[in-house]
């Protein structure tokens, strides 16, 4: 009977307060391991949803992202506005849970008195008072449910304390077990009396605080033409002037919250007061050594994802290897087999191995954030980024991007203007990736010396630093020169909170690293696989003539005495690959790249290698027929350095090797950040317009390159 209580969902409690009041900690607190992370219906802004259980009935609990008032400036502002205001289609709260910071409460009254004079059912969690105590702060806290008129609860989500009362309180509100103060909490009706009113006749029932908001967002509201019309003749008649009456509520609001803090809150001496937090900005906001930190925090971040995937990812590799060679063993030879191995499972496989690299980069991205470095980061970066289009939040998801770009646009989701959003997520693939590195090792011991400057400095080592500094520069660029041609309107306010510092909760950063993994395997993970299983049709299947054809020369070779079999096995596999239709693809735009220095057999590579870049290193060994003998690198260069077009010359010059390595710079040969550009634009728009900006890119730059150095 109690699995079937815990099931059955009759209860929806809804969490609102400011960014960084602990409402997620919260929400951990109350949900647990019940966790589930979508999107709200309609826009890419994290939904993140659990269960939990009030009295004897299961609840669903929304953690809704933050604002600092009613009146929304962002998206992820008007998505909580609408739960809150009744406007969700989707999602109507029973009970809404404004948090509070108790460390800084003036500023967290004002969202929490705005939802009480909605006259919903509301329960008021203050978070953070061990660090209200901490500074000298006292709270009484009767005396401020008193004022409010609202039950009011201490917690400490991340000692979860304070929980089982907040449940109570919960239950007691749900069930109409507590009466609030009936009064306002300011003076609504002098805002606009005759205009208030006049909306709740049009639309009885409406209260008069609600009514305010009718008469200033109606147009966003899902009203009837009827209805929209009247409340906008309403303020026609009645002169209603939005943002006067914005402005009196507000003083209204702060003059009554300071008659709280008065009667509620003890606040020490300002002069006594000795904050840790105050000493620590000293130095990680310092005009120089600030930035000095914030280089070696981004330094040791990319150095961890890139090392510490390092190792799961080659036993992912590894695992996936071993699989096929095994299934290889037990299964006959046919189609089927073959689709099996090198489709299905090495598309499972492309799927699998990025999964070391989201969750460290995500687990250690929320670390920053719980200690309160993240914010900082921000603020540090923001003059830079924002002379180019960006804000300073958008400084972690490029610097991410050097590991790799799927869970770097993910990241993206922090910034909450849209269009910096967008441009942030269309410059991030610009960033050298971990999957170009195999790329530009194997050009880079092709056609660059080894030779050292004042005999210490490697050349092939500043030739690596370069490629990763033109694509920063270039990102930077193209941010600057798209911000001119997204069209879209929104005001950027980059209003940021320097959270105290606080120590991370492992906790939570183990729950956003499962979840951001599960995100990526069933959302973009489908799209991977199923243009994995396409990339295996069109490498495996060309035109039946030239395959019997192959096949023939195959049989014959075979047949002639002394024949080396493990040869003439190399040579049938590079002869399909060249006839079958992907083979026939490379021919096919072997004269349009032919200019960049490139022949057909580098076509087929960059035609592979959208499956993932380092895919090409694969295509090459297969090509050029090396044995996979342990120093199959080696093999592959000296085989690379010995290739030539048919007039002799050779293929790997130091033009064509620059010419290559900066074509991987700049195009978009990964669908897996196709994929996740698609899930957190919503639409196939963006990606195609990233992938023909970014191959146009790549071209130019690349011929002009070719053309120079040849």
């Amino acid at each position: 009977m109690r699995f079937y209580i815990l099931k059955t969902i009759n209860l929806h409690i809804a969490l609102a307060g400011n960014p960084n009041s602990g409402k997620t900690s919260l929400f951990n607190a109350l949900t647990g391991l019940n966790q589930k992370v979508g999107n709200f219906p309609g826009v890419t802004v994290d939904k993140k949803t659990g269960i939990t259980k009030i009295g004897n009935r299961a609840a669903t609990v929304i953690d809704l992202p933050g604002t600092y008032s009613l009146y929304p400036r962002r998206l992820d502002e008007e998505v909580a506005y609408k739960v809150i205001i009744g406007q969700d289609p989707h999602i109507h709260p029973d009970v809404i849970v404004a948090v509070a910071d108790a460390s800084s409460l003036k500023r967290n009254l004002l969202f929490c008195t705005q939802i009480i004079d909605l006259k919903r059912p509301v329960v008021v969690a203050l978070t953070m008072t061990d660090i209200a105590r901490k500074k000298g702060i006292q709270i009484d806290i009767n005396e401020m449910e008193r004022e409010l008129g609202v039950p009011v609860v201490a917690v400490n989500p991340r000692k979860n304390k304070g929980i089982d009362a907040l449940k109570k309180a919960i239950e007691l509100v749900s069930g109409n077990l507590y009466k609030p103060t009936p009064r306002n909490f300011i003076d609504v009706s002098s805002l606009a009396p005759e205009a208030i009113r006049r909306v709740q006749q049009i639309l009885p029932g409406v209260g008069e605080y609600e009514a305010v908001h009718y008469l200033i967002n109606h147009e966003t509201f899902a009203l009837n033409n009827d209805v929209q019309e009247q409340i906008e003749q309403t303020e026609k008649d009645y002169q209603f002037n939005p943002t006067r009456t914005q402005a009196e509520e507000i003083l209204q609001r702060y003059t009554r919250i300071n008659h709280i803090l008065n009667v509620a809150v003890t606040f020490p001496d300002p002069q006594k007061q000795s904050r840790m937090t105050e000493r620590l900005d000293n130095i990680f906001l310092h005009p120089f050594w600030g930035y000095v930190i914030l280089l070696g925090v981004l330094f040791l971040l990319f150095q961890c994802v890139f090392l510490l995937a390092s190792y799961p990812m080659d036993w992912i590799d590894s695992g996936t290897a071993a699989f096929s060679n095994w299934l290889s063993s037990i299964l006959p030879e046919n189609n089927f087999s073959d689709l099996l191995i090198n489709g299905l499972v090495a598309g499972l496989g492309g799927i699998v191995i990025f999964i070391p690299q989201i969750m460290i980069l995500f687990g250690l991205i929320t670390i920053l954030e719980d200690t309160g470095y993240m914010a900082r980061i921000s603020f540090l970066t923001d003059r830079i980024m924002r002379s180019v289009g960006l804000n300073g939040k958008s400084v972690m998801p490029m610097i991410s991007g050097f590991a790799c770009a799927v869970p770097a646009i993910m990241s993206a989701r922090n910034i909450e203007n849209r269009k910096e959003r967008l441009l942030t997520i269309l410059v991030t693939p610009l960033m050298s990736c971990s999957a170009r590195l195999p790329v530009y090792l194997i050009l880079t011991a092709i056609v660059i010396p080894r030779t050292y400057i004042a005999g210490f400095i490697s050349v092939q080592g500043l030739v690596m630093m370069g490629l990763y500094l033109i694509g920063i520069v270039f990102a930077m660029l193209v941010a600057y020169v798209a911000k001119w041609f997204v069209k879209i309107q929104e005001k950027s306010f980059f209003i940021l909170e320097l959270p105290v510092y606080r120590a991370p909760r492992w906790k939570n950063a183990f729950h956003t690293m499962i979840e951001k993994a599960k995100i990526f395997v069933f959302q973009a993970g489908k799209v991977i696989l199923l243009i994995s299983l396409v990339l295996w049709f069109l490498s495996s299947f060309g035109p039946k003539q030239k395959m019997e054809q192959v096949h023939q020369q195959y049989e014959q070779q075979l047949a002639q005495p002394g024949a080396d079999t493990t040869l003439i096995e190399e040579q049938y596999g590079t002869a399909k690959l060249e006839n079958s239709y992907a083979g026939l693809m490379g021919k096919a735009i072997e004269p349009v790249i032919r200019p960049l220095g490139y022949d057909w057999k580098i076509g087929i590579a960059l035609i592979t290698s959208f499956a993932a870049r380092e895919v090409f290193v694969g295509t090459m060994a297969t090509l050029y027929s090396v044995e996979d003998d342990g120093e199959e690198n080696l093999a592959l260069q000296q085989k690379m350095q010995q290739a030539t077009f048919s007039d002799g010359s050779k293929v790997f010059t130091l033009a064509t090797g620059i010419s290559l390595m900066l074509f991987y710079v700049f195009a978009m040969q990964c669908m897996s950040t196709l994929a996740i550009v698609k899930r957190e634009t919503g639409s196939w728009k963006w990606p195609l317009i990233q992938l023909v900006y970014m191959t146009g890119l790549a071209y130019i730059v690349s011929f002009i390159a070719y053309q120079l150095l040849k």
